[in-house]
């Protein structure tokens, strides 16, 4: 064998042997007796024994191989079994999908043909193996929750978008999403399943039944006559809808649930090869435990826990020979999941922390020095892939053992460095996603779980108004309620405790490719990390209408909140070396990193608008002010491209358009790695009816971005680029003016930061909204159950019926709220807990400073990406909605103060010149007009410097034409609302006694408004005369288009409602007729407001607009009341009449006080002016 890798050396002069006693104390090398002794010992015949020493034939190393062979080729008697297996069975004998003709509808199945994804809207594939006789399993890993049907068919059976396996005669399937079985009828059969859960699917052709088992545990016989005898041959099929995945094994690796007694996975496993490597494992073991005493001339026992091999050539000689034999059956998944992985589990299974056990790193070492590299390679990322899906399969136990036991071999190998940077180049992001080993799934069934054993109490809040919120009035705790209560929170914080035992082993993972010391060999593992991370993000953020490819928004959660952790780690391990950086508490993302082209910010959007625009607009900019120069031959190739832009998009556009369909069969095939099988291979073959099999190249990344202002590639990017050096400020380069000369931290830690800025924006918020509806049902649940023992104290002792049906529902409720609230309990340790808020609050403070900084920056904070101000308002929403009442944003540090520069950053951007993107000005405008609607952050608005409240005042009077002036309209209301007439309700009079649909929504809050703010309008109003005419003009051109469009919009309704199809009144119709009643309202409202701030502008003659503007104002109002009491046929009345839904807030009432309120100002207001 020849030597690869690092390791210890030898000298090939030392491998031949010595009979001089003397010779061997000096040089290590053992005579013939003790080497014939100890290559005894090691290699045992097959039953353990040893002959007498007198019968046994002497060993040396020149006839070891042929003992090894000898050995080796030793029956155990299972040798025999292999004739029997194909019986009963039809097809080849590695069993995987029949991609070529047993499908239907559009598919995606991965390289090794084993997982499959739904690419249509019921999409049906079958095994290319059946079976006629005999018992038979094989398992299904499922990798979504969604909608599928799992069983076994016939030949026969024809499938199409509607039918699927189950919904023929001769197919059976289960289906965990409805918990029902299927075989053209359906009755009620099983549990529901989970991502995450494993599936056994069971046929006795003998019997003629069919099982399934969830993850170990029978749920029973589905079917127990089905079809048998001649030309009856069932295959293994599913059919599954759109975005759902699965993963089958058919026997290729060890069933995760072998324990059905009798029956056989449908491909047989490697039996000789397996006997082999258990053989040879057995071999290596023995060297481990046995050792050699060269002073002594003895064999002695070795404590195998901290076996080395410290330059033994007789050792090396005998490791080499087993694996020489060894190294060839570690390149087979099924010997490397059911042989090394077992072993490697075993040596940590003694406890204690992962640098007690060096064995495993000194078998990492022997690999690298025993076997070829191709064989390493192989070998290390079968390990890594079963490690994987070990991890992501295995079921919620009390304790979470089985997680914590693959999470620390994973440590344990990646603390190797050689195989880390390796596992990093190619695998770890490439092959298999290691965002799995991040990512804690919550438990859909928690009596699985054991969360009954660790949470035995429930409880949840009881204080509830007949809205839903909770109610502000505290009521006295009762003693049976504060027990309960108290002894729920305990059995939270058991959870939380195990569950932190996780996270921490996967920080531990997260701080080893982290790792920017381990130079041995090539570039630290940080800087591999950096690369693949980029790549990593650049595929989600370009795939974004694909959401086969993304990856799932729970798996981003944590990672993002583990790779916060290892980041702060290090970002104040520099600080505490570097006194004078800055630490994590104060870290922002310099402004140069979003100009200057280290970092690829691919196709995002910019707050400038593209980047191809900005270097030619802002060339000059960043000469002056950064000294970054553009080359000019990267400018002549932008204007180049600028010629096809309108093209380009126009193509791409249209294509986003086309059905997924047609983008698959038309184009070249994004990746769907992450819903994909647990192998979490590349999955590139495109199965259709339509078109058999596309098996297109994968459209490189680089493709993906047609104009970058960046000179290197992520590949081509070292760690000089990074970090730089020699007057080279690598991602600093292009420092500002604005920008202090100070260390921020280490470079490569920046871009870490911005990438985690970037995977929140890309799925975090919409994952941390989605689980918020858990606490949601908990609510909803808990009213109803107060409501119906409500109605069982109220109920009479005669109706003894009712109270019967009272009790079952209370019943009924009861056990629901137990579920949810031990659910609840797990999903506020994993996502909604203290720590995670502290995670999101740095990440807005993190993206307020980057702002703060970038602002400074003048004409170049045009180039900042528009995500740093998405994901500051968005952490922002999330900490104030979706982390109550868990925890308390005002029990944040320094709270008020990050109110007030968020404030800021709102008042002053949302009509910022340098931002031209029509959405995220949309964006900063509704956060604005949020914020002003409730006490606390008005409070912050008012506090923000004077001068920017006056900016802030005087744009949202600017004329409504140049700007979408709905929003700046709600802006000024909420401001007015409480101080106008009849205008201090929080709901309309006539919807008080319905119930509303959200009652956390803006518009339901109570009035707070900002006689602060109303006094800067009207110094505005009265010093600025060009101000004041064009900002009513505005106001009352919206006003008359909006009242005229409502009426118009009322009879098209009473026309509808007149025929004898009412029902065909469009829904969309309504919503927009109640939209342009809610703007002609809040429009009579700012009127009302500036008539009351500042009556002169209508009342004073000389001022030259103010008759002109009095003209028109007495022109619209008095339109408004016979419009609302029309002659004709009383066309207002008969509308709201009518209740039709989505016209609630249609009334009488909120317009005419409204325009009430005017005429009452101006009659006042001239009274004292006359």
């Amino acid at each position: 064998m020849t030597s690869r890798g690092a390791g210890t050396a030898f000298s090939r002069k030392n491998y031949r042997l010595s009979t001089e006693p003397e010779k061997s104390k000096v040089t290590g090398i053992v005579n013939s007796r003790l080497l014939n002794d100890y290559l005894h010992r090691i290699f045992t015949s097959a039953d353990g024994n040893q002959p007498a020493a007198a019968y046994r034939k002497h060993l040396t190393f020149q006839n070891l191989q042929e003992h090894l062979d000898r050995l080796l080729a030793e029956e155990d008697g299972s040798g025999d079994s292999r004739d029997q297996v194909a019986e009963g069975r039809l097809g080849p004998s590695t069993v995987v999908l029949d991609h070529t003709s047993g499908f239907e509808g559009l598919l995606l199945v991965d390289d090794d043909l084993l997982g499959v994804i739904g690419h249509s809207n019921f999409g049906s594939i079958r095994a290319t193996t059946c079976v006629y006789k005999g018992k038979w399993i094989y398992e299904v890993l499922i990798s979504s929750q969604g909608l599928m049907q799992i069983g076994w068919c016939t030949l026969n059976c024809r499938f199409n978008q509607e039918e699927g396996v189950g919904d023929t005669p001769d197919s059976y399937a289960y289906d965990g999403n409805r918990v029902r079985k299927w075989n053209v009828t359906t009755t009620n059969y099983g549990k529901s399943w989970a991502a995450g859960d494993i599936v056994s699917c069971l046929i006795d052709l003998d019997e003629g039944t069919i099982d399934f088992c969830l993850n170990g545990i029978s749920l029973g016989t589905a079917f127990d006559s089905i079809t048998k005898g001649a030309g009856m041959a069932y295959f293994p099929a599913i059919s599954l809808s759109f975005k759902e995945s699965v993963a089958f094994n058919f026997g290729s690796r060890p069933l995760r649930y072998p324990l059905v007694e009798g029956y056989r996975p449908l491909q047989d496993p490697p039996l000789a090869d397996l006997v082999k490597a258990r053989k040879l494992l057995g071999y290596l073991k023995n060297v481990i435990h046995i050792g050699i005493d060269v002073t002594e001339g003895r064999l002695v026992e070795k404590d195998t826990s901290t076996w080395q091999l410290q330059g033994e050539p007789t050792v090396l000689i005998t490791l080499a020979h087993i694996f020489n034999y060894f190294s060839p059956l570690m390149c087979k998944v099924y010997l490397v999941e059911d042989v090394l992985m077992t072993f490697l589990l075993s040596i940590l299974e003694r406890g204690g922390a992962v640098e007690a056990h060096p064995l495993i790193q000194q078998l990492l070492e022997l690999m690298w020095l025993l076997m070829e590299e191709y064989e390493v390679h192989e070998c290390l990322k079968q390990l890594l892939m079963s490690l994987l899906r070990a991890y992501r399969f295995s079921p919620i136990i009390p304790d979470l053992g089985l997680q914590i036991h693959y999470l620390r071999l994973t440590i344990a190998i990646l603390k190797h460095e050689k195989s880390r940077k390796y596992l990093l180049r190619n695998v770890l992001f490439d092959v298999l996603r290691s965002v799995v080993f991040f990512y804690i799934k919550s438990p859909l069934r928690v009596e699985e779980a054991g969360l009954q054993e660790l949470i035995p109490t429930t409880w949840w809040p009881n204080r509830f108004t007949k809205e839903g919120k909770e109610s502000k009035e505290v009521k006295e705790e009762s003693a049976e309620e504060r027990l309960r209560r108290r002894a729920y929170e305990r059995g939270c914080q058991r959870l939380k405790k195990r569950i932190e035992v996780v996270e921490g082993l996967q920080v531990q993972i997260l701080k080893l490719l982290l790792n920017n010391k381990d130079r041995g060999g090539g570039e630290a593992s940080r800087y591999i990390f950096l690369n693949k991370f980029r790549k990593f993000l650049q595929e989600n953020a370009s795939n974004r209408g694909n959401l086969t490819v993304l990856c799932p928004p729970e798996y981003m959660v944590c990672f993002l909140h583990r790779l916060i952790t290892a980041l702060r780690f290090f970002w104040d391990g520099h600080k505490a070396k570097t006194p004078a950086a800055l630490s994590s508490e104060e870290a922002y993302v310099p402004p140069q990193l979003f100009y200057n082209g280290k970092v690829d910010y691919f196709d995002l959007q910019r707050l400038g608008g593209l980047l191809s625009h900005l270097k030619k607009t802002l060339k000059d900019d960043l000469a002056a002010k950064a000294n970054v120069l553009i080359d000019p031959t990267e400018l002549q190739a932008v204007t180049m491209d600028d010629l096809d832009e309108d093209e380009e998009s126009a193509t791409s556009a249209a294509q986003s358009q086309r059905p997924s369909a047609a983008l698959a069969i038309g184009g070249a095939l994004a990746r769907p790695g992450w819903l994909s099988s647990p192998t979490l291979g590349r999955a590139n073959r495109f199965l259709s009816t339509a078109a058999v099999s596309l098996m297109n190249p994968r459209r490189p990344l680089s493709t993906l971005e047609k104009i970058k202002v960046r000179m290197l590639s992520v590949e081509q990017r070292t760690e000089e680029d990074i970090e730089g050096s020699h007057g080279n400020e690598g991602l600093l380069l292009g420092r500002p003016p604005e920008e202090p000369d100070q260390p921020i931290t280490e470079n490569s830690l920046l871009e870490v930061l911005d990438g985690i800025v970037m995977m929140y924006n890309l799925s975090v918020h919409q994952q941390l909204g989605k689980m918020v509806g858990v606490s949601d049902d908990v609510n909803e649940y808990a009213m109803a159950l107060k409501d119906t023992e409500e109605k069982i104290s109220r109920c009479p002792k005669r109706r003894r019926d009712i109270y019967e049906e009272l009790l079952k529902s209370q019943k009924v409720f009861s056990e629901k709220l137990n579920h949810l609230s031990r659910r609840l309990a797990w999903i506020n340790v994993t996502i909604y807990s203290k720590e995670k808020m502290q995670d999101v609050y740095w990440l807005l403070r993190v993206c307020i400073r980057t702002i703060e900084h970038g602002d400074r920056t003048g004409s170049l904070f045009a180039f900042m990406p528009e995500f740093y101000l998405s994901v500051a308002m968005n952490s922002y929403s999330a900490l104030k909605n979706y982390f109550s009442p868990v925890n308390s944003m005002e029990e944040l540090p320094g709270y008020e103060e990050t109110l007030v520069r968020l404030a800021a950053i709102l008042a002053k951007h949302f009509a910022d010149s340098r931002i031209v993107g029509t959405d995220i000005r949309d964006s900063l405008m509704q956060a604005l007009a949020s914020y002003v609607c409730y006490p606390h952050s008005l409070r912050a608005v008012e506090r923000i410097p004077e001068e920017q409240r006056i900016s802030m005042m005087k744009n949202l009077l600017a004329p409504y034409e140049q700007r979408p002036w709905a929003q700046t309209n709600w802006i000024l209301v909420r401001l007015w609302r409480g101080c106008g007439f009849g205008y201090r309700y929080t709901r309309l009079p006539h919807l008080l006694k319905t119930k509303p649909e959200d009652a956390s929504l803006p518009s339901l809050q109570k009035p707070c408004p900002s006689t602060l703010l109303q006094r800067h309008m009207a110094d505005l109003l009265h010093s600025d005369r060009d101000l004041a005419p064009s900002f009513l003009n505005s106001v009352l051109n919206q006003l008359n288009w909006a009242f005229s469009e409502f009426i118009g919009m009322i009879q098209e309704i009473q026309q509808a409602a007149e025929r004898l199809e009412r029902n065909f009144v469009d829904s969309r119709q309504l919503k927009v007729c109640a939209t342009c009643f809610d703007l002609s309202v809040s429009l009579l409202r700012v009127l009302e407001m500036t008539v009351t701030l500042a009556p002169e502008i209508f009342l004073d003659w000389n001022r030259p607009s103010s008759e002109l503007l009095l003209r028109r104002l007495a022109q619209l109002l008095p339109s408004f009341a016979p419009s609302l009491a029309t002659a004709e046929r009383n066309l207002f009345d008969r509308v709201v009449n009518l209740r039709l839904p989505g016209l609630e807030s249609v009334d009488h009432y909120p317009i005419l006080v409204a325009v009430t309120g005017i005429l009452v100002r101006l009659l006042v207001d001239t009274d004292v002016q006359g």
